[in-house]
C-alpha cells in the first residue's frame, strides 16, 4: 500500500535519485522511503542511456580533470563498478570496452607523456600506447594517418554502463528489503513544496505528501524548486544540449581526444552505443539551449524561471565570448543543428579520430543527446562546472549533477545519506557501506542475498 507520509522522499527517478533510494534502503534504519517521477519510467530525462555518452568515467583518460579530481571521481567510479559485479546481471549494467585518450600533433603527444607520469602511479591499468600500439587496438584510427600520435589507454577495464538500466537495478534491490516501506511513485509530478512545523508538505498532480526530508535531484528543475522555496537564488542555469553522430561500428572501445583547456566544455569523443549494437556514437557537441529537458518544449518557460537574466549572468556570457576559442566553438557548434551543413562540419572534428572517414558514414543521431544544467555562480559571476549540492541544512536538498554525475551517483548519495543521518539522527551502517561498495573483495551474483543477511 502507497504511503502519503515518508521519512523521507525523493523528487526524481533519474540515476542520482535511485541510487539515493538503494543507499537509504540498504544502509540505513530508516522506516519509510518514498520516491516520486513525473514520467511513468524511470530514467527519462538525462539518465536515459539515449542522453549521455554511457561512460564510467575514472579520471584516466580526461585530460580537463587534475589529479585530484581524478582521483575523486576514481572513487565513485569503483564503488559503481563494486555495486555492478555484485548483481547477477552485471553484464546488462556495465560494460567491458578498451579505452584511450588520443593525442594527436607534437604538442598532444607531449602533453600526453608528461600526464602518463603523474597519473600512472595511480592506475595500474593505464598504458601508455605508441601509433603500433593503437594500431592493434583500434586499427580504424591509423588508416589514412599522417600526424604523430600517442595515447594513454586501458585495455582490459569495465568502462561504459547503461545508466537507465542501473537505475531500474537499484529500485529492484531497493525493494527487496522486506522490513520496512520502499515506494517508487511514477507518473506523479511534483507541483509545490512547503515546509509546515517539522514536516515539508509536497503537492503533486496526485495529492499531497508529507516527508520528514526531501531531497530533490531532478537536474536544472532542482534549482527551479530550490528558487520558490528562497534558495539559490545566488545562482542561473545554463543548460547546455549535446547532440551525437553515429558512424558504422569502426571502434572496439572508446576513444578521447585532448580537451582543450579554454574550453569549459567536453571534448569530442567515440563510443560504442550499448543501445544501438553496431553502431558508434560520436559527439557530443555543445549548444546552449533556452529549456530544462531537451526534447521537451514545456520546460521553456522553467528555463526562463531560473534564468534569472541580470548583469551578473550578462558579466559571464561576455567573458565566454570574448575568448576566441570559446566563441568560436559556440558558433561552429551551432552549425552542428543545421541539417546540411551539420554533417560536413562535424567530419572535420571526427577525421581528427578517423582519418579517413568519409561523409556517406557519418548519420545524425536524431532523437540521441541530453541536455546539462550548468550552474552561473552570480556572485562570483564565474560559470560552475560539475556537480552542484544546495544543503539548506533545513531539512532539504537540492542536487543538480551534470556530467560526471552519473559516475559519482553512488559517491552523491553518500553525502545525501550522510545529510540526511546528522539531520534525522538515524542509523547508517557505514562500515557495510564501505565494505560493499569500497571493498577491495566484492561477492560476485549476491543480487542481495547474503548482504541482507549482513544487515540483520
Amino acid at each position: 500500500m502507497t504511503l502519503n507520509k515518508y521519512d523521507v522522499l525523493i523528487v526524481g527517478g533519474g540515476i542520482s535519485g535511485t541510487a539515493l533510494l538503494y543507499e537509504l534502503a540498504r544502509y540505513t534504519n530508516l522506516g519509510a522511503i518514498g520516491l516520486v517521477e513525473k514520467y511513468d519510467r524511470l530514467s527519462q530525462v538525462n539518465s536515459h542511456s539515449k542522453n549521455n555518452s554511457q561512460t564510467i568515467h575514472c579520471g584516466d583518460i580526461e585530460t580537463n580533470y587534475t589529479l585530484e579530481k581524478a582521483l575523486n571521481v576514481k572513487r565513485a567510479a569503483d564503488m559503481l563498478v563494486n555495486y555492478a559485479k555484485a548483481r547477477s546481471n552485471t553484464d546488462e549494467l556495465i560494460y567491458k570496452f578498451p579505452k584511450m585518450v588520443l593525442g594527436v600533433g607534437k604538442a598532444e603527444c607531449e602533453k600526453l607523456r608528461e600526464r602518463f607520469k603523474v597519473f600512472s602511479p595511480h592506475y595500474k591499468m593505464m598504458e601508455l600506447w605508441e601509433a603500433d600500439d593503437i594500431a592493434r587496438v583500434e586499427p580504424a584510427l591509423m588508416e589514412g594517418r599522417t600526424e604523430d600520435v600517442v595515447a594513454i589507454g586501458v585495455e582490459d577495464d569495465y568502462s561504459a554502463v547503461n545508466y537507465e538500466t542501473l537505475s531500474h537495478s537499484f529500485v529492484e534491490q531497493a525493494k527487496k528489503i522486506t522490513d520496512k516501506t520502499i515506494d517508487v511513485r511514477l507518473g506523479e509530478s511534483v507541483k509545490d513544496i512547503k515546509k509546515e512545523g517539522d514536516l515539508f508538505r509536497v503537492q503533486t498532480s496526485k495529492g499531497l505528501i508529507e516527508a520528514r526530508f526531501v531531497v530533490v535531484s531532478a537536474g536544472g528543475h532542482s534549482l527551479l524548486f530550490a528558487q520558490k522555496m528562497g534558495y539559490g537564488l545566488e545562482f542561473s542555469c545554463l543548460p547546455m544540449g549535446g547532440s551525437y553522430y553515429f558512424t558504422p561500428q569502426f571502434l572496439n572501445g572508446k576513444v578521447y581526444t585532448v580537451q582543450n583547456d579554454k574550453l569549459p566544455f567536453a571534448a569530442i569523443h567515440g563510443d560504442p552505443d550499448v543501445g544501438v549494437p553496431g553502431k558508434t556514437r560520436f559527439g557530443p557537441t555543445a549548444v546552449i539551449l533556452p529549456m530544462l529537458e531537451r526534447y521537451n518544449i514545456k520546460t521553456v518557460p522553467e528555463f526562463f524561471k531560473v534564468l534569472k537574466l541580470d548583469g551578473a549572468v550578462f558579466k559571464v556570457f561576455w567573458d565566454l565570448f570574448k575568448v576566441s576559442d570559446i566563441r568560436n566553438y559556440i558558433l561552429k557548434n551551432f552549425v552542428f543543428e543545421m541539417p546540411y551543413f551539420n554533417r560536413r562540419l562535424f567530419l572535420k572534428d571526427v577525421r581528427k579520430i578517423l582519418p579517413s572517414l568519409k561523409l556517406e558514414d557519418l548519420t545524425f543521431a536524431k532523437g540521441f543527446g541530453g541536455l546539462r544544467p550548468q550552474l552561473i555562480d552570480k556572485k562570483n559571476k564565474t560559470l560552475m562546472l560539475g556537480e552542484a549540492k544546495i544543503d539548506t541544512g533545513k531539512g532539504i536538498t537540492f542536487n543538480m549533477t551534470p556530467s560526471p554525475g552519473g559516475t559519482s551517483c553512488l559517491d552523491n548519495a553518500y553525502k545525501d545519506v550522510q545529510i540526511i543521518a546528522g539531520f534525522l539522527g538515524c542509523e547508517f551502517d557505514e562500515a557495510t557501506f564501505k565494505k560493499e561498495l569500497l571493498g577491495d573483495s566484492i561477492t560476485e551474483s549476491s543480487d542481495g542475498g547474503s548482504q541482507q543477511d549482513a544487515m540483520k
